[in-house]
């Protein structure tokens, strides 16, 4: 009896303990760790939401860009951290999805070693090339891929094994081009070289690429999506231009590790969505060609298995594996 009681003591103190901690929650600032370098769409994303969610929560964001080894360096991290809520992880199919499919050795497993929290945004993936290159459609990109022989366009992505990687693989394995894949920390760094002629052009998520196309700083060819976009109308889709096997869609997201507490997880989950729904935060995001999405944690979690099913199809279907 005595131990019966010993026990319960300690069960509802570490109760009373949990529940107190999740209370004083936070009581120090909060890092968003982006596995790819600044400038890109996950960096954008984070950083539009910090202010409020700073707001919100009483506790600074902090935003820290870890890039490098297609996001294992930064996703590696936050598998890592304590799981007190202090360290999130801003995510991509590349990160949630992809890397599962396409690598046999990586550092973490989504569903085993994190807890989804919530999608943040959804976007189309867009072609789009320097304005030298003679192409004002995807059949004109296949017709002056196969005119050069030997001397290949190149294109640029955010990292080897990424979706932006995989968009590429997908259209030239069925047009049966070989445009040169060149891999970089993040969709920023490519973005700064297309815009700059050093790459021939790339696949591209539209809130860090919007900009440039309305200045004519580089050209889209068509949208990998089913319809067209509503912020790009006059933008063919992929389908359209003779290619419906190059369709490809992205989403924005935060992970924590896993084992975070409920009551901790819910109240990062809460400042999220309303911040998402403040006015001036949504048109951030619908302004750069985002769609703004929140998803409860369970929700996510049933995405991301769906999303991996999807993907595997996808790099099976490029032919893609980075590590056979």
């Amino acid at each position: 009896m005595r131990r019966f009681k010993l026990a319960a003591a300690a069960f509802v103190a570490l109760a009373v303990s949990g529940a107190l901690h999740a209370q004083q929650f936070p009581s120090k600032p909060i890092r968003i760790v982006v596995p790819f370098a600044a400038g890109g769409p996950s960096d954008i994303t984070s950083r539009n939401i910090a202010p409020k969610m700073t707001e919100l929560l009483g506790a600074s964001i902090v935003v820290d860009n870890r890039g490098g080894a297609n996001g294992f360096i930064g996703a590696e991290i936050v598998a890592k951290s304590p799981p007190d809520g202090y360290t999130l992880l801003s995510a991509t199919a590349s990160i949630t999805s992809i890397n599962m499919v396409v690598y046999h050795k990586r550092p973490y497993d989504t569903l085993r070693d994190f807890q989804p929290l919530t999608t943040i945004m959804a976007t189309d993936t867009i072609l789009v090339v320097h304005p030298s290159v003679p192409a004002r459609t995807v059949k004109d990109l296949v017709a002056l891929a196969k005119s050069r022989q030997g001397q290949n366009l190149a294109f640029g992505s955010a990292g080897t094994g990424g979706i932006l990687h995989l968009a590429l693989e997908l259209l030239n394995t069925q047009a049966g081009t070989r445009i040169t894949h060149v891999p970089y920390k993040g969709a920023g760094p490519a973005v700064i070289d297309v815009i700059a002629g050093q790459v021939n052009g790339m696949f591209v998520d539209l809130p860090v690429i919007s900009p440039y196309i309305k200045s004519g700083k580089v050209r889209a060819l068509a949208v990998c999506s089913p319809k067209r976009s509503q912020y790009f109308p006059n933008v063919q889709t992929t389908a359209e231009g003779g290619f419906p096997g190059v369709q490809l869609s992205n989403h924005y997201s935060l992970l924590v590790p896993a084992k975070t507490p409920r009551d901790i997880l819910m109240k990062l989950h809460d400042a999220v969505a309303k911040t998402m729904a403040v006015p001036e935060v949504r048109e951030k995001f619908t302004s750069i060609g985002a769609d703004p999405l929140i998803m409860s944690p369970e929700e996510f979690t049933e995405f991301i298995r769906k999303d991996i099913d999807k993907w595997a199809k996808v790099a099976k279907a490029a032919n893609v594996r980075m590590d056979e």
